[in-house]
């Protein structure tokens, strides 16, 4: 890790809701059908047999390293990332072109789609009614981590 990459944690809890340490409280084993679920045409379920699925080791594969974001805004809607989900970012995967991170851009967050060009890089929404940002050499850029997935609740 760079001292490009350090931020200070105090600082960035009064900036953005940040969830932090990650840890499981209790048990979250959910059962989990080994059936694909069609969003088409009905399908007959094959056993009906339930294999336990854990969300936290789903979701968390570097728990010291993964926290929680609280989105706000829909800039990110097409990749299927809404205003009001939950995202969850990994610290510990190294970002590469076109990974969803969440970046500090000249001391604020955001939430964009990276990509690294001969011109230099981007940050690209993934909504047309937003523009790419192009970085330039006075800018700063702390890629904070990558999104390894998003929580929303439906009801």
């Amino acid at each position: 890790m760079s001292n490009r990459d350090l931020v200070n944690l105090a600082e960035l809890h009064t900036l953005v809701p940040v969830i932090w340490p990650l840890k499981p409280t209790g048990s979250s084993f959910i059962p989990a059908f080994p059936v694909k679920c069609p969003a088409g045409y009905p399908s007959p379920a094959a056993d009906f047999c339930e294999t336990p699925l854990d969300l936290h080791a789903y979701l968390v594969k570097h728990r010291a390293a993964t926290f929680i974001f609280d989105v706000c805004g829909d800039s990110m809607k097409n990749a299927g990332i809404f205003d009001g989900d939950k995202i969850v970012v990994d610290r510990a995967v190294e970002a590469k072109s076109g990974d969803i991170i969440v970046a500090i851009l000249n001391g604020e967050h955001t939430v964009k789609r990276v990509h690294i060009t001969s011109d230099g890089i981007e940050l690209r929404p993934e909504n047309h009614l937003y523009q790419t940002i192009l970085l330039g050499e006075a800018e700063e850029l702390i890629v904070f981590g990558v999104v390894v997935g998003v929580v929303r609740k439906l009801t």
